[in-house]
């Protein structure tokens, strides 16, 4: 089938295009916001051609094509619905979309950590590029020696794969301004170029001595947060012909001064904090404690996922990227989808049912390449005791990761990929990890077992 025909397909099986209110794609699924969800035909739409599995998240039917192709068909789907016409009026549609989140447990906290994970998500393609930019800068080094980190070629090479992370404050600033609801988004790069500013180390408060770019981006989404909450303030008592002057000067005043004074020393606080716990635990002296942690971590991550709660571990990463130079957290938890491919693999091989053979066949080589979904929703989940064997596969994995310290120089990628982005020549032993948590995520498969599904 072509992408359009695809995309009608997939019209047609979720109550046609006067049923879609919107269409949107992410990396890997085409997230579709309905009127009425009782229409979908979920049976066949899960065996529809070209789908990987069928998700119901975040008040939306999520459908799983995996990267590039979601694209195309996403955009097909635009294309045919924007034709729509007599829609019902927008209030009741926002009245059936607000009522459908809150019937699947929307909370605050769920929410607050969605716009964290967001302020990050435009930034992945660029962490992913410049991360790859000093993995190849990095193994020349190690190749070649002093001789090559000397020349001019090594230095624009460095400056490039730097790029991004010498104005993260900046973009993180304008990121978490939009999703925190700003109307002066570019507020939030001022603020985040401002605190890391190196003018910052020539000014003394109160005795202590300012320290450019403390608390990294957590200091800058909490300044962030507090700017977005004086300007909301300001436009309901600012009279609109002021609004242009006052608004934007007294927001930037006081979020700079309430971040030098006190939110710049707490993120710089739980950062370091976050650093230490880090450092003691996957980075610990200890082997004991470190793999404990590794184990915990890896097994763990899953679950997470499922929850929505791991998106609160990206600014964990990017801080420590920015902090250390590398996160020794991705690397273990990158085990999760290693170990996904071991239990999926075993489940091919188990499996008398076609279709679930076909599925986690196709999701396989994506698998390998750290997009997990496929597997996920069309293999492991609905299994049930194969997910579970991935969580364990993942703490086996984990534990290996932890031992050997390796860490990542940037974030955005998982899987074999993930090879190119290790710091300190350790690309080997993680390799090592990789084939444990594949060898055990299957080994797991096969010991607990799974209700093979009827044809």
């Amino acid at each position: 089938m072509s992408n359009k025909e695809i995309a009608q397909n997939l019209i047609n099986l979720v109550g046609g295009k006067e049923n879609i209110i919107s269409a949107q794609s992410c990396m890997t699924r085409c997230r579709l916001e309905l009127k009425d969800y009782s229409k979908v035909e979920m049976s066949v739409l899960e065996k529809a051609n070209s789908v990987l599995g069928v998700v119901e998240a975040e008040g939306q039917l999520q459908v799983i094509y995996g990267p590039g192709k979601v694209t195309k068909v996403t955009g097909e789907v635009k294309k045919i619905i924007e034709n729509i016409e007599d829609i019902e009026d927008i209030e009741d549609i926002a009245k059936i979309t607000k009522e459908r989140i809150k019937s699947k447990n929307d909370t605050k906290v769920k929410n607050a950590l969605k716009k964290l994970g967001s302020t990050f998500i435009p930034l992945i393609p660029l962490f992913i590029s410049c991360g790859l930019v000093l993995a190849i800068n990095n193994i020349a080094g190690v190749y070649f020696g002093d001789a090559y980190k000397l020349t001019t070629a090594a230095k624009i090479i460095g400056l490039i794969g730097s790029g991004v992370f010498s104005i993260l404050s900046i973009l993180v600033g304008v990121n978490a301004a939009k999703e925190f609801g700003s109307q002066m988004p570019m507020m939030g790069g001022v603020l985040g170029g401002i605190l890391s500013s190196s003018a910052l180390s020539g000014i003394t408060l109160f005795g202590t001595n300012l320290t450019p770019g403390r608390g990294g981006v957590i200091s800058v989404i909490l300044v962030v947060l507090l700017a977005c909450f004086v300007e909301k303030s300001l436009k309901k008592v600012v009279p609109d012909v002021l609004d242009l002057f006052i608004t934007p000067l007294v927001t930037l005043t006081v979020s700079v001064l309430m971040a030098l004074i006190i939110l710049q020393p707490i993120g710089g606080f739980i950062s370091d904090s976050i650093g230490t716990i880090v450092a003691q635990t996957l980075s610990s002296n200890s082997i004991i404690v470190s793999v404990l942690s590794g184990i915990v971590s890896g097994a763990l991550f899953l679950p997470l996922v499922m929850t929505g709660m791991h998106q609160a571990l990206t600014p964990i990463h990017a801080d420590l990227i920015s902090n250390v130079g590398f996160t020794v957290l991705l690397p273990v938890l990158a085990t999760s989808g290693m170990a996904q491919v071991g239990a999926a693999a075993a489940v091919y091989r188990k499996t008398k049912n076609e279709r679930l053979k076909k599925t986690a066949k196709n999701g396989l080589f994506a698998g390998v390449l750290g997009i997990g979904e496929p597997l996920i929703y069309g293999v492991t989940l609905p299994l049930g005791k194969p997910f579970t064997a991935a969580c364990l596969g993942a703490g086996a994995g984990g534990a290996v990761m932890a031992f050997f310290k390796v860490g990542a120089v940037a974030i955005g990628v998982s899987g074999l990929p993930l090879a190119l982005l290790i710091a300190n020549g350790k690309m080997f032993v993680f390799l090592i990890g990789v084939l444990v948590s594949y060898i055990a995520g299957y080994a797991f498969t096969m010991i607990l077992g799974f209700e093979d599904p009827i044809e």
